[in-house]
């Protein structure tokens, strides 16, 4: 398992989780804190949210491959680049009411309200 760094994407595929997991909302400077600890290895896949995310974190969270799609190991945790992960933090922007990103563009900066962030953790 990788602690050397901090597996974050905007969302995760529901479809991966193969054994329990617990989610526990945190809070943006939590997730500033873990970032200093251990870099991002990142799995990001919008970039009309990117830009935003990175002034947010102040930190790059731009994948090594455009759009990397995460994949199991043998003990059904997730597992990106060969780097398996017990832990996952996923960053996802709030909208204004009423508003849909429209497809490859960026997101104006004013229809982002706020951000949540999710950690997800894999238990033994």
């Amino acid at each position: 398992m990788s602690t050397t760094r901090t597996l974050i994407g905007n969302s995760f595929p529901l479809s991966l989780v193969r054994r329990r997991v617990v989610i526990t909302p945190e809070s943006v400077e939590k997730l500033r804190t873990r970032l200093n600890a251990a870099p991002p290895a990142s799995f990001w896949g919008h970039a009309s949210t990117l830009p935003h995310a990175n002034r947010l974190l102040e930190v790059d969270l731009t994948p090594r491959t455009e759009r990397p799609a995460l994949t199991l190991d043998a003990a059904s945790l997730p597992e990106l680049d060969g780097r398996s992960y017990t832990e996952c933090w996923l960053l996802s922007p709030n909208y204004a009411a009423g508003f849909r990103p429209a497809p490859n563009a960026e997101v104006p900066p004013d229809q982002i309200t706020g951000w949540q962030v999710l950690r997800l953790n894999w238990e033994d």
